[in-house]
C-alpha cells in the first residue's frame, strides 16, 4: 500500500512540475507572437493609437480586460482601431499572447 501511495505522489509531483513548465513555454511563445504582431502599436505595453488604453495593469482593470478571456476576445475579434487577429493567428497563439500580456501587466512592462 505504501508503494502505491509513493507512486501516486510521484505522479502528482511530475504532473505539477510539467504543468508549470508548460505554462512557462506558453508565456515564451506569447512573447514571440507579441513581438511579431503587436509591438508596432503596443511596444512596452503602451498604445500608440489610443495612448490612454495601455496594457498596464491599472488600465486593463479599468476597462475590465484583466483576464485571459477578455484579452483573448479582444485579440480574436478586434475592437475600434484594433484589428482582429482571429483569422491570422491560431487559437493557441492568441491564448499564448493573452497569457503573456496578462503576465506582463502583473510584473510591469
Amino acid at each position: 500500500m505504501i508503494y502505491l501511495l509513493r507512486f501516486w505522489g510521484l505522479c502528482y509531483l511530475f504532473l505539477l512540475f510539467n504543468v508549470k513548465f508548460s505554462f512557462a513555454q506558453d508565456i515564451e511563445a506569447g512573447q514571440q507572437i507579441f513581438s511579431q504582431n503587436c509591438t508596432a502599436c503596443h511596444s512596452g505595453g503602451l498604445n500608440v493609437i489610443s495612448p490612454e488604453k495601455t496594457l498596464q495593469k491599472e488600465t486593463l482593470e479599468k476597462y475590465e480586460m484583466n483576464n485571459v478571456e477578455a484579452i483573448t476576445n479582444q485579440v480574436t475579434n478586434g475592437k475600434n482601431a484594433m484589428p482582429a487577429f482571429g483569422g491570422r493567428l491560431s487559437d493557441d497563439d492568441i491564448n499564448n499572447v493573452a497569457n503573456y500580456v496578462l503576465n506582463q501587466s502583473e510584473v510591469g512592462w
